[in-house]
């Protein structure tokens, strides 16, 4: 049921933080990985980590917000390993101010790199996972869908969005039996939230006090969310945004 073995994934900002962790978790299920970034140094390393799980695994160095480059992205991809079976869209930034502070650039950069990616991804993806008979997306969303906080205004309201569109391509596409589901990752240890501890007074205390478990959650906390999701276990969960937080959204 969680076999993933002659499948295609591609994970964009998949050479390392959560991307990498989701990535990590399909190839031990047997899935072929692409890794989908920019920096390339990176993306040699996290295609050298997964292929020491046993995936034929390769990347390419693309901007997901150029909609030109996306669709060659997909082209090549399916060239090569003949099909795509899951999507996950997981390439995120931030920019840590509150609204008054924030400029049009900085907006505009956090929307593009976090929800239009998406799109553009998932729009590029639709005709491909249609001929492979059906297929799995995965988005990443975040807690800051559900909460408000005041130094990620544009973060948060990409992340809104993802939960949005999520559901309307789930509608859309129940027919094609493309299942598309948002996963909404809590306070995880990575290069991002390594700026907010430091950015942000206290914080580090207050995620291990909320959090029910006692800590920040690793990139290994994703995997089987991932698997779950782009597996046949799945197929009947779409348009769902599902918290993989410790037990923080719940607790008081």
């Amino acid at each position: 049921m969680f076999d993933l073995t002659h499948k295609v994934a591609l994970v964009t900002g998949g050479n390392g933080g959560i991307g990498l962790g989701m990535a990590e978790g399909l190839a031990k299920a047997g899935a072929q990985v692409v890794v989908a970034a920019r920096n390339a140094r990176k993306s040699k390393d996290a295609v050298e980590r997964l292929r020491a799980l046993g995936s034929d695994s390769f990347s390419i160095e693309v901007d997901v917000t150029d909609e030109a480059a996306v669709k060659a992205m997909f082209e090549q991809l399916v060239d090569r390993c003949g099909r795509l079976d899951i999507l996950v869209n997981n390439a995120g930034t931030t920019v840590r101010k509150p609204v008054d502070q924030l400029s049009l650039d900085e907006w505009h950069r956090v929307m593009d790199t976090n929800l239009t990616s998406a799109f553009l991804c998932c729009r590029s993806a639709h005709p491909h996972l249609q001929a492979a008979g059906g297929g799995k997306i995965i988005n990443i969303g975040s807690m800051m869908s559900i909460f408000g906080a005041p130094y990620a205004p544009a973060y948060g309201a990409s992340k809104g969005g993802i939960v949005q569109l999520t559901r309307a391509m789930a509608t859309s596409w129940a027919a094609d039996r493309i299942q598309v589901n948002a996963v909404l990752p809590g306070w995880i240890a990575t290069e991002l939230t390594d700026g907010a501890r430091a950015q942000v007074a206290g914080l580090n205390e207050r995620v291990v006090a909320r959090t029910p478990v006692g800590r920040w959650g690793q990139p290994g906390d994703l995997a089987g969310i991932a698997v779950f999701l782009a597996s046949a276990a799945s197929d009947f969960v779409t348009g769902t945004a599902i918290p993989v937080d410790g037990g923080y959204s719940i607790s008081g």
